[in-house]
């Protein structure tokens, strides 16, 4: 804060530590001016700027017809985290030599993927088939926001440890001799006021 400052001062005021004289308010009479460093001002408002909205992925989930049905689970799993993040998912099954006849398989396996994943996501492009390969797209119901971001792994959310409940004060142990418990052999031995 160095008040009113001729132009020429305050541009040799920034050569001297080495950084540049950024206009901050134009329109300000007198304008408002900061000696920093141009370069990382540009770089923050552009990393500013990519903050303000997610930019939505395609990410690919590759299955096939012979795929276990607890690998898919798996799968299914990570397309669950990808669109909890606010990417699309694409389905890919490829089908190899006699596969390509029974492509009624894949379509049990989509149908069996948008039901699982109906609580978060919608169809965007249903099952379609292109030679070798049959496609579906997934996108979120909603984006997350960007200033929120989700632990990866999606469903498998981390959680906090329980706490231990208290433990109640170990009870006082008898002297197997007498049957007295230490406090009240304490009491016998303090002489009394």
């Amino acid at each position: 804060m160095l008040g009113v400052v001729s132009t020429s001062d305050a541009m040799q005021r920034a050569r001297d530590v080495g950084m540049d004289l950024v206009e901050i308010s134009p329109n300000e009479r007198p304008p408002v001016c900061k000696i920093m460093d141009y370069g990382k001002h540009k770089y923050l408002q552009s990393k500013k700027h990519k903050q303000k909205h997610h930019e939505q992925k395609l990410k690919e989930v590759r299955i096939r017809p012979k795929t276990d049905p607890h690998d898919r689970n798996i799968k299914m799993a990570h397309a669950r985290g990808f669109l909890e993040q606010g990417d699309k998912v694409l389905f890919t099954m490829l089908f190899r030599g006699r596969e390509r006849f029974h492509q009624d398989i894949g379509d049990e396996s989509f149908n069996d993927i948008i039901t699982n994943l109906v609580d978060i996501a919608k169809v965007e492009q249903p099952p379609k088939t292109f030679g070798r390969r049959m496609t579906m797209v997934l996108v979120p119901l909603k984006v997350p926001a960007p200033g929120k971001p989700k632990p990866p792994g999606g469903a498998k959310a981390a959680k906090a440890p329980k706490a231990k409940p208290p433990q109640a004060a170990p009870a006082p142990e008898a002297d197997a001799a007498t049957g007295e418990t230490a406090s009240q052999t304490d009491e016998a031995a303090s002489p009394a006021s």
